[in-house]
């Protein structure tokens, strides 16, 4: 028995001490736990922009897991848009 689970797409930027201190590499590593892909960014204004894809249970797992890590004493803030189209991305790169 097959299950078509609908793909789901989020941005979610992570502002506070997100960026020289390894922020990037540590959501990789979290990405690698779950099928999931995408990418993850500095940006010029000091937040870190999360890209991902995937089944919404394994997106909503890697977010959590990134609030639950070490990770979330350096996040002052977080904000998170569902973005539904289908981002075609395979794997999860660390951009810039």
């Amino acid at each position: 028995l097959f299950h078509d689970l609908a793909m789901v797409a989020y941005r979610v930027w992570y502002s506070g001490r997100v960026q020289g201190v390894g922020f990037r590499y540590s959501v990789k590593q979290i990405a690698a736990e779950f099928e999931v892909s995408g990418t993850v960014q500095n940006l010029s204004d000091g937040r870190v922009e999360l890209m991902v894809q995937g089944e919404e249970a394994e997106c909503r797992g890697m977010l959590d897991a990134i609030q639950d890590s070490h990770l979330h004493g350096l996040i002052h803030d977080r904000d998170e848009v569902s973005i539904g189209e289908d981002l075609e991305m395979r794997g999860f790169a660390i951009l810039r």
